[in-house]
This record gives C-alpha cells, sequence and structure tokens, in this order.
C-alpha cells in the first residue's frame, strides 16, 4: 500500500514538474517576442494599477504568456496515457457519420471490434498532442498587439477566442499531418478501416461509408487544447493564485 502511494505522489510530482519544465521552455521560445514589445514591468502585486495604465507593450505580453500557461497545462494534461480515453469530457468517440457503423457493428457481435478503433483513436489524440507546442507557439508569436488592450479588458475568454477565431484554420493545417503520423503509428487507422470495411461488406449497407478521421481527429485535438487554453485563461482572471508571474499579476490584477 505504502509502495502505491508513493508511486502515485511520484508520478503527480513528475507531471508537475513537466508542465512546469514545458511552461518553461514556451516562455523562452516567446521571450523574443516579448522583448521586442518593450516589457519592462516589474510589479509584484497589481495593487494600484489601473486599467487605463496598462501599456499595450504590457498587455500583449500578458496576453502572450497567459497563453503559453494555458497551452503547456493543456499538453501536460492531454499528453499521456488516459489524457483523451479516460476523459468524460474530451473522448474522442466515431465519427458523427460513422456512430451508425458503430451501433450496427455491434449489434451483430462485433463491438470488440469498435471499441478496439475507439481506443486507437484516442491513443493518436493523446500522443499527437505532444507535439503541438512549437505549433502554438508560432500561433502565438505572430499575434499582433493591436488588440492586446481590448483583450486585457474583454470577457473571461477573449483571449483564448481571439487567438481561435485567428488561427484554428492554420494550427489545423499543421497539425494534420501529426495526426496523421500518430493514427498511422498506433494503428488506429487500420482500426478504423476495418470496421469501415466491415460494415460496408454487410448486404444491408447501401450507402457506403468513409468519413475522413485525420480531419476529425485534428479538429477534435485542437478543440480539447483551446478548451484547455480557456480553463486557464478563466483562471487567471479569477483567481489571484493562478497569476504565477509578476506580469500576469500587474496585468490581470489590474482594476
Amino acid at each position: 500500500m505504502l509502495k502505491r502511494s508513493l508511486l502515485v505522489l511520484l508520478g503527480f510530482f513528475c507531471l508537475q514538474a513537466s508542465q512546469a519544465q514545458l511552461l518553461k521552455r514556451l516562455s523562452k521560445q516567446l521571450e523574443s517576442t516579448t522583448n521586442k514589445s518593450g516589457s519592462t514591468s516589474t510589479s509584484t502585486g497589481g495593487s494600484g494599477t489601473s486599467l487605463a495604465s496598462l501599456t499595450e507593450s504590457d498587455a500583449g505580453s500578458a496576453i502572450k504568456e497567459a497563453l503559453a500557461k494555458g497551452v503547456a497545462s493543456g499538453i501536460a494534461k492531454l499528453n499521456k496515457t488516459d489524457g483523451f480515453f479516460g476523459s468524460d469530457v474530451y473522448k474522442v468517440l466515431l465519427p458523427p457519420d460513422a456512430v451508425k457503423i458503430g451501433n450496427t457493428l455491434r449489434s451483430i457481435g462485433l463491438g470488440s471490434q469498435v471499441d478496439k478503433a475507439i481506443l486507437q483513436i484516442n491513443r493518436s489524440a493523446e500522443k499527437a498532442v505532444g507535439y503541438a507546442a512549437p505549433i502554438f507557439v508560432s500561433a502565438i508569436k505572430q499575434m499582433t498587439l493591436t488588440d492586446a488592450l481590448n483583450l486585457v479588458k474583454g470577457g473571461s475568454t477573449s483571449a483564448t477566442d481571439f487567438f481561435k477565431s485567428k488561427t484554428t484554420d492554420s494550427l489545423k493545417t499543421a497539425f494534420l499531418p501529426v495526426i496523421r503520423k500518430s493514427l498511422d503509428s498506433t494503428s488506429a487507422t487500420r482500426y478504423y478501416s476495418d470496421i469501415v470495411t466491415s460494415y460496408n461488406k454487410l448486404p444491408t449497407t447501401f450507402n457506403k461509408v468513409n468519413p475522413d478521421l485525420q480531419d476529425y481527429v485534428t479538429t477534435m485535438a485542437v478543440n480539447a487544447l483551446f478548451d484547455q487554453i480557456a480553463k486557464e485563461e478563466l483562471a487567471i482572471r479569477a483567481n489571484p493564485a493562478a497569476r504565477t508571474t509578476d506580469l500576469l499579476k500587474k496585468v490581470f490584477g489590474a482594476k
């Protein structure tokens, strides 16, 4: 029992260390962009700082830092065994167009084949998000400071929403090859192909089905990461304890 408890604690601390290291790497990669903005903030608590007095530089740097923190948190939570498959929120089921396939095969005793496909689809998503960091860092670096102050003053997830609207298409384009490789390496493509083939061979199947699995899994993986970024932004805005740097304290603690 003691040994099991120690292993659980070790796993927890390894996860925390991994997230901290990832955030440090993300912050370092964003450092050149942040420095170019000219931020020289040294405030430690944000006390006495008003929204009106915030510079575009501080706002832009804080928005990028908050997004990087969300990316690090999201990757740490999703890039592990059962990060998707074991989640009530993020578990990837069959694509909507393929739900009928799953139901039909289950009804004739081929449920295990469907379960294998779903498991490997989730394993591919879990593996793929581990490669997301540089894609997201590149997108964050490309953000302009024009709307920075408005984002700081905006709604609870305004920075995430802005980032999502501006970068989703390019992120999916960059992420698609990663998903494709992950699907192939985890055999998800083969398992999925097997159930589609089994379904299409049934005498009752008149409309052959072959949904785009790669695009579907890519969309689900990117959406899960954005959801994690939104949760981190919500925490930074609402909870002072989540503002772990001087800049975040100054900008998001401003009144």
